[in-house]
């Protein structure tokens, strides 16, 4: 066993005397950094990082509806409904009633949509690169479990209440 001299709590592992960590102030500063970074990533695109989500769905799916995508992006349907206002009037998305049901509406990226999205997604994986260079792939992996069990718990004490 190693021994602690330096360490006031006798024989306790060394982890007994880093200070605790707060959850919150971790989330909030990683949060702080990569939204910073990709609200530089979209600016020059003249939009902002929820915008250019929206236009990823898309780019994946193909098509989509308003209703689709407030099930994968964290806004509500009203917000949505202006993101897609804003990108139809610029030029970056199309809207098509279906036939079959007028009230169903599809959403598509135009060619300069995806295009953009495409560039932008490009240059957002490179800023994501350099945010995490220097660690390690088994340490991504843990922290992407990490985060994995902090959301099953949050959801888990949501269920209980």
């Amino acid at each position: 066993m190693v021994e602690h001299a330096h360490s006031p709590h006798g024989d306790q592992a060394v982890e007994d005397d880093l200070p605790t960590v707060s959850l919150g102030a971790c989330v909030a500063d990683l949060t702080n950094a990569v939204a910073k970074g990709m609200a530089d990533e979209t600016e020059p695109y003249g939009l902002i990082p929820v915008e250019f989500f929206l236009l990823k769905v898309c780019l994946e799916r193909d098509e989509c509806t308003a209703t689709q995508l407030t099930e994968v992006l964290p806004v509500d349907a009203s917000r949505i409904s202006r993101i897609v206002n804003r990108l139809v009037n610029m030029g970056l998305l199309h809207r098509r009633r279906l036939a079959s049901d007028r009230r169903v509406v599809m959403l598509t990226l135009t060619p300069e949509g995806a295009e953009q999205a495409g560039a932008l997604d490009r240059r957002i994986q490179m800023y994501d690169a350099k945010l995490v260079e220097g660690i390690s792939e088994q340490k991504m992996r843990d922290f992407a479990d990490t985060v994995v069990r902090i959301v099953a718990n949050h959801t888990d004490l949501r269920s209980s209440q």
